[in-house]
């Protein structure tokens, strides 16, 4: 399988959505997609970016994203955050996702940062078996903490 690994620019970000409502549909959470393309080329393309994103294309078509943005830090300082790695299903076990991986690894190494974090679903096994295969600790004593617009919009009325 032929694929190549490239930054990935504002006219892509259409066929990016697609592969991120196919990660939200994998995860069982096919209706929480909420950005659009004109949210992904505003925030990724505009006068400071708030992401970099990676894509895998295989005959001219994007079968692969990562999605990155920089974090901080208080124990670190610089860090990596892997927001999103997808590929698409029908490209799942051609070695894709690994590319994407090493992709993002070098970028992070060539920023400085002291960390690259991600989180995992634990029901994912394969993810996660890469992961571990590639020298990731995956922290399974940690739970992800999520306030989301109306939990936000609540706690403030309750301020």
């Amino acid at each position: 399988m032929k694929y190549n690994i490239r930054n990935a620019n504002k006219n892509d970000m259409a066929e990016v959505l697609e592969l991120i409502k196919e990660l939200a549909h994998f995860e069982k959470e096919a209706d929480a997609v909420e950005v659009t393309v004109e949210d992904l080329q505003r925030d990724g393309y505009g006068e400071n970016p708030r992401f970099h994103c990676f894509v895998a294309e295989v005959d001219s078509k994007i079968e692969g994203i990562a999605l990155v943005y920089n974090r901080y830090s208080t124990w670190k300082g610089r860090v990596l955050h892997l927001e999103d790695l997808v590929v698409s299903k029908k490209m799942r076990g051609a070695g894709i996702g690994t590319a994407l991986l090493d992709e993002v690894v070098k970028y992070g190494y060539h920023l400085g940062v002291k960390r690259i974090n991600w989180e995992v679903l634990d029901w994912n096994e394969p993810a996660i078996t890469l992961y571990e295969k590639k020298g990731a600790d995956v922290k399974r004593d940690w739970d992800v903490v999520h306030l989301n617009e109306m939990g936000i919009k609540n706690y403030v009325a309750n301020l």
